[in-house]
């Protein structure tokens, strides 16, 4: 078998360059034409560092807390990526950049890769790159990579797609945000954080959380029990125990074989978002604006139903209808 001759740029970074690193992320959010081409090279190489997502309402010190986290990750002698996604700005579509800013400590450290990405409007939290950034990380050999998610409520169940340890940070006096836990955000926990846990109520929070997760019995099933961690991140309280939890539970998913099918599952998903990319991009190359224009207000205008308009655009593509012939 032939050895795979590697672009100068992914030999670069396999070897512990960060500028190189900082170069192919930056071409991953700019989706430069070589992208491809980098990222299929540096798939074989990744595989070996924990994901990490975390996720939950703004406000809740999302920020510290990774902060905090990715500190003591480093007292451990670990390796540590960052993965901001900031929301994007409504005026130039660029990231605020916020969290860089409250990171900033860790950015003097050699073993800590920071990148904030705007998520441009992009659905569940993340941008649209965020899996593609954290393959260049993983295969630049950081142990631990962290994404922190905007914080939007029930979209962020996006993350599961990306991480194979996602952490919900809430905060005491939640109200409303129970609703949410309840619509759908408790499902994907595997960490829960009661963050800024020296205000009051931070006990009836745990208190409510643990009750939440009694009544879900497909949670039952699945044999890793969901642990409630009380944290400060602002002094560092907690935060021991919580990577503690995080190293245990990617401990749990190797042993159970819940890993390899969690990692199947995001395969699966990663493949399907860029076929749907790719086929998108056959449409607009097939379809011009101005006729979108046209069939948009036909459409609207009842002269033509949307379900043949769009079996006349797959047809055009190349694919087979969806719309059965009458017999």
């Amino acid at each position: 078998m032939a050895a795979t001759t590697y672009l100068p740029i992914v030999e670069r970074l396999l070897a512990g360059d960060r500028r190189a690193l900082a170069r192919v992320v930056t071409l991953i959010e700019n989706n430069a034409p070589d992208t491809r081409r980098i990222l299929a090279q540096l798939h074989a190489h990744g595989g070996r560092a924990h994901v990490v997502g975390f996720t939950g309402s703004p406000g809740a010190g999302k920020s510290t807390l990774v902060t905090a986290t990715a500190r003591e990750l480093r007292k451990r002698g670990q390796r540590v990526g960052i993965v901001a996604i900031d929301p994007s700005s409504p005026f130039t579509g660029g990231a605020i950049l916020g969290d860089r800013i409250r990171m900033m400590e860790l950015a003097g450290d050699p073993n800590v890769f920071i990148r904030s990405m705007a998520s441009r409007g992009s659905l569940g939290g993340l941008a649209v790159a965020t899996r593609d950034v954290v393959r260049a990380l993983d295969a630049g050999g950081f142990d631990t990579i962290i994404i922190e998610t905007v914080g939007a409520g029930q979209a962020e169940v996006e993350i599961v797609r990306a991480a194979q340890t996602v952490v919900v940070v809430t905060v005491p006096g939640m109200g409303d945000d129970i609703q949410a836990i309840k619509a759908g955000i408790l499902e994907i926990a595997d960490v829960f954080v009661v963050n800024k846990a020296d205000r009051p109520g931070a006990d009836q929070t745990a208190a409510e959380l643990r009750m939440l997760m009694s009544l879900d019995e497909r949670r039952k099933e699945r044999g890793w029990r969901v642990p409630i961690v009380k944290t400060s991140a602002a002094s560092g309280e907690g935060v021991p125990e919580l990577v503690d939890k995080l190293a245990e539970h990617i401990a749990w998913l190797r042993e159970s074989g819940q890993l390899a099918s969690r990692s199947g599952r995001q395969a699966r998903s990663e493949m399907l978002a860029l076929l749907h990319q790719a086929l998108l991009a056959k449409i607009e190359a097939t379809v011009s604006p101005d006729e979108w224009q046209q069939l948009i207000d036909e459409v609207v205008d009842r002269q033509r139903d949307p379900y043949t308009a769009a079996d006349e655009i797959a047809r055009r593509i190349g694919l087979a209808p969806s719309l059965g012939g009458w017999e």
